[in-house]
């Protein structure tokens, strides 16, 4: 008995392969980067947190001023590479009668992350935190 001779079919798979290959790994590297993107914001995101919460703690001390909170802030958004961020601190003029120190830090998603994410383009990450101020009544 004669077998059918199976090269004929086999190279007909190869192409298939390789076009299987092609759209796969194209949506495997969609995939991927949009997971770098997401977990990209959501750094900057608990960057942004922690650098409000230090800079806030830089401001409740007695004889600290609102320079001071910004520096501290801006000091630790730059550890991450964060640049161009608006930092704004209320009260403006920190005395020792201000009860409470609130810090906002506003910046554009779209400006840090490695490659265009639609989705975070002219989007704006806004957070702010507030202490209360050392030794107010």
């Amino acid at each position: 008995m004669v077998r059918p001779s199976r090269c004929r079919n086999k190279a007909k798979r190869i192409g298939a392969t390789t076009v299987e290959f092609a759209v796969t790994c194209s949506f495997a590297f969609f995939f991927f980067f949009a997971a770098l993107e997401f977990s990209r914001v959501s750094m900057y995101r608990h960057t942004v947190e922690n650098a409000l919460y230090e800079g806030a703690r830089a401001g409740i001390v007695p004889g600290a001023s609102a320079e001071k909170v910004r520096d501290k802030t801006r000091e630790l958004l730059a550890i991450a590479g964060i640049s161009g961020a608006t930092i704004d601190v209320t009260p403006a003029v920190l005395t020792n009668d201000t009860p409470r120190v609130n810090v906002r830090v506003r910046m554009r998603l779209d400006r840090g992350l490695y490659a265009p994410a639609f989705y975070f383009l002219g989007k704006t990450l806004d957070r702010s935190f507030e202490m209360a101020r050392e030794g107010v009544r």
